[in-house]
């Protein structure tokens, strides 16, 4: 599609700062103008339609959301803007922050009138310098043009938003845990329900979307329900933004429409793997996704599609691994990255990664026995279900993933490797 047309959703291809200016003249803004005219129900009831999911990987009804925070008889209320982003391999929201910040804000804006918000804070992850130096600006240039402070566009709607850096923890991704930070507390999660909506900062009810997710509500209003629903796939409307990196030709921020296939996305957006190499093996979704093989690689991005095949569609990173890595490589830096990450808080997350890498260095060095990867799988399982929040839970995705279609690397790697999975160790 020629970026001409203008027909997705954020139209990344030409990489173009989009400042206010050519902003407002592409329309920007004039959806902000439709909703401040409506009854705020109309446009909630728009987003429902549309089927706008939270990109940042919980996949949640925008626009339930919204109208759970507006249906709170608290009326003090927060929008917070997720833009912690720690999900290695992904970097959408960092370019929009850096490229479309004012399409961000605008979809913040319209969020905050849906739900009846006055304060809101941009949550940006510590590594953000460039990010949150653009926002900053960004947010004084709306402020300077009547689009964001008091009385918005004359229509007496108030909104001010305020810069918050956090500290670099993977952990802060999630709500509970990115409320505790902000409140000056650890940034660990806490028990649900209550839900941030009713109960979130300062015990007040809080919108948290993610950054990719704001940035969709202004051309849903502008171009409609129907437009965006025929983006994608009945099941999954809209487009996806996909983090494309690893052994690809063509690696960067690609534009999907749901339903696009993953073989698609390899190799039609990356250009497949470099001459004389092959595919081995993609991880979608991040650290906290899965690994599979390529001859998996025509399940379409679609939400039911990809549960069904066991992939999690998580924050839209999509790594390739050709035929010069291994596997157990691979997952091993996960496990080590999220042992690191973790908070300590629960026994089957902290224990069960610690043990995994145990038994993952054993397999590197070549000293396990085919019982090491039972129990690896044992102790991953446990985390998986046991865990109290969604690090511990997701940890083990690539461990599981990979011992289904990856056995033989495992086996390869055992001093008994000779023996079925499963059995005792001579």
């Amino acid at each position: 599609m020629s970026i001409t047309d203008r027909q997705l959703v954020f139209n990344v291809e030409g990489r173009e700062y989009v400042d206010l200016d050519l902003y407002r003249s592409r329309g920007g803004y004039e959806a902000l103008e439709k909703v401040l005219a409506w009854d705020p129900r109309q446009a909630v009831h728009m987003l429902k339609e549309a089927g706008l999911k939270g990109r940042g990987g919980a996949s949640f009804p925008t626009g339930l959301k919204i109208e759970m925070v507006r249906n709170n008889r608290e009326k003090e209320r927060y929008i917070i803007i997720n833009a912690d982003e720690g999900e290695p391999g992904t970097f959408k929201d960092r370019y929009i922050m850096t490229h479309l910040p004012f399409q961000l804000l605008e979809g913040v804006t319209i969020a905050a009138y849906l739900a009846g918000i006055s304060q809101g804070i941009l949550y940006v992850r510590h590594e953000y310098d460039e990010p949150r130096s653009v926002m900053r600006d960004s947010i004084a240039q709306a402020q300077a043009a009547g689009l964001l402070g008091d009385d918005i566009l004359g229509s007496g709607f108030n909104l001010h938003i305020e810069l918050f850096s956090g500290a670099g923890s993977y952990l802060c991704g999630e709500e509970t845990a990115l409320l505790s930070s902000i409140e000056g507390r650890k940034g660990r999660p806490q028990v649900k329900p209550p839900y941030p909506t009713q109960q979130g900062l300062w015990g007040k009810p809080t919108l948290i979307n993610n950054v990719e997710t704001l940035s969709n509500i202004p051309k849903i209003i502008e171009k409609g329900a129907l437009w965006y629903r025929n983006l994608g796939t009945n099941d999954s409307p809209g487009t996806k933004l996909i983090s494309l990196s690893g052994d690809i030709q063509f690696r960067g921020l690609v534009e999907v429409p749901f339903g696009t296939s993953f073989r698609d996305i390899v190799y039609k957006y990356g250009g497949g793997p470099k001459p004389g190499r092959k595919v081995k093996a993609v991880n979608i979704g991040g650290a906290s996704g899965v690994l599979v093989p390529e001859e998996m690689l025509d399940v379409p991005l679609e939400y039911g599609a990809c549960s069904r095949a066991g992939i999690t569609i998580g924050s839209g990173a999509v790594f390739v691994l050709d035929d010069t890595r291994s596997i157990l490589d691979n997952v091993s830096n996960r496990i080590n990255f999220f042992l690191h990450e973790s908070c300590g808080k629960c026994t089957p997350c902290r224990e069960g990664l610690r043990q995994a890498q145990i038994i993952m260095e054993k397999l590197l060095e070549g000293r396990a026995v085919m019982k090491d990867v039972e129990n690896l799988e044992r102790y991953t399982r446990v985390m998986q279900n046991a865990s109290f929040c969604g690090l511990g839970q997701a940890a083990g995705n690539s461990v599981i993933s990979s011992l289904h279609y990856y056995d033989q690397e495992y086996r390869g790697q055992c001093v008994d490797g000779d023996c079925l999975y499963g059995e005792e160790s001579a």
